[in-house]
This record gives structure tokens, sequence and C-alpha cells, in this order.
């Protein structure tokens, strides 16, 4: 990945942080107690009109595996 967009992705996603505080919060906590294979992540979605839409996946090794090379590729391989 070219340099310039790490950095455009690093901003865009300090923009995020600094509007949603509480979201990374979750996501830390999840992470601190481990994703492994087999976990269920559910989606919803509430529009302003009410409408809901909902969504799960089960989580896969190969997904384990993209979400550490997104790690690495973030530098925090941990």
């Amino acid at each position: 990945m070219n340099p310039m967009q790490l950095l455009k992705m690093k901003s865009a996603w300090d923009r995020f942080q600094s509007a949603h505080p509480k979201f990374p919060l979750f996501l830390n906590s999840v992470m601190q107690n481990g994703i492994h294979e087999g976990t269920i992540l559910e989606f919803k979605v509430t529009e302003p009109d009410g409408r809901t839409f909902c969504s799960n996946l089960k989580i896969s090794r190969e997904d384990l595996e993209l979400f550490q090379e997104l790690k690495e590729l973030a530098g925090q391989n941990r």
C-alpha cells in the first residue's frame, strides 16, 4: 500500500475516533478478550425513520488471519 494512502487512512481513523470515542474503547475491550474461531459478531443498523437491518457472521480461521494482517499493516502487531 502506498505510504500516502496509509497516512490518509490513519488521519481518517483519528477523526473517526475523535467523533466516536466509545467505539474504539469497545473494540479494544473485545480484542483484549480475544476473538476466536467460532465467535459470532452481530451488526444492527437503525435508520432515523426507525427501520432496522440486522445480520451476523461467524468468525472463521481465514477471518482471524485477515485480522492479523490488518493489525500488522497498522503497526499494532501484539
